[in-house]
């Protein structure tokens, strides 16, 4: 579970004092088999952009709020080793999506990347050529499934928690594409590994930076963001619990700027569909 450390000030409010419950409000459309990253548009009102996991064509996909295929915009000079999240984010273009190619399962890349390209358009079928930042962290290989970045331009990586804590890492802006850099560790959010519910699949920010929604297999924990980029927890952990929303495999959140929440799950056996689902916050 995402539990206080000494660096985590924990509130005693519960989590019914943010959001209202979680909801499904659709499956998603088969070509979109394994949601693993999911980001709110900012341009195009109601319009979510995801991608696949590992293996997979370099592409996005743009649905809408109930998962329905609206694009399918190929990443123009990416590869997907192991896509695992997508933010949306200021870039020198104006808003642009971060590809987070960083899974590790067997802890063994020495270096992963994160793509960037300027927001397509729903209609497009291939985006501008990505940018491609080279990372490497601080004591090694480890496995990363989650991204956001704040209005800052600053690029944030939450690992997963498979064999150490679940750990914030920071990659200061501008980035730097062309050059390998060492991100920084910010703050861990456990004391140890966690099991896997509770390892961390998807991260996502406000608009304004204010919050941070860093979501599980089975729960999302809002943080709001301090003045030093450390991560402070607005209710108990493990947060809100996402069972009701019974995933096929929960993966992926992205936060609008009306407060609400949106998760994504890849698809599960016996040919069940991916699931889409909402959660209505009072992000103050």
């Amino acid at each position: 579970m995402l539990a206080c450390t000494a660096l985590l000030a924990c509130s005693t409010a519960g989590a019914d004092s943010l959001c209202d419950r979680p909801a499904r409000t659709g499956t998603l459309a088969r070509a979109v088999d394994e949601s693993s990253g999911l980001a709110a548009s900012r341009r195009h009102d109601g319009v979510l952009w995801t991608h696949n996991d590992s293996g997979g064509e370099p592409e996005i996909f743009a649905v809408d709020t109930a998962g329905r295929l609206i694009g399918r915009v190929r990443v123009a000079g990416a590869e997907n080793t192991d896509w695992e999240d997508l933010a949306l984010g200021p870039c020198p273009a104006g808003d642009c999506l971060y590809i987070a190619d960083t899974g590790d399962n067997r802890e063994r890349r020495s270096e992963v990347v994160v793509y960037r390209v300027p927001e397509p358009e729903p209609g497009d079928t291939v985006t501008a050529r990505a940018e491609r930042f080279v990372i490497r962290y601080p004591d090694g290989p480890i496995d990363v499934e989650a991204l956001y970045v704040l209005p800052s331009g600053d690029l944030f990586l939450i690992s997963k928690g498979r064999s150490a804590p679940v750990t914030v890492f920071r990659y200061p802006a501008p980035l730097r594409a062309g050059d390998t850099v060492v991100v920084e560790a910010v703050q861990p959010l456990t004391d140890a590994a966690v099991a896997i519910p509770d390892q961390v699949t998807g991260a996502a920010a406000s608009p304004d930076g204010r919050w941070v929604a860093v979501r599980t297999y089975t729960s999302v924990q809002l943080y709001r963001v301090e003045p030093d980029n450390t991560l402070r927890a607005a209710a108990d952990p493990p947060g809100i619990s996402l069972m009701a929303l019974a995933e096929p495999q929960g993966e992926a959140v992205a936060i609008r700027e009306d407060g609400t929440l949106f998760f994504t799950s890849e698809a599960g056996l016996a040919g069940i569909r991916g699931s889409i689902a909402s959660m209505r916050c009072t992000l103050d």
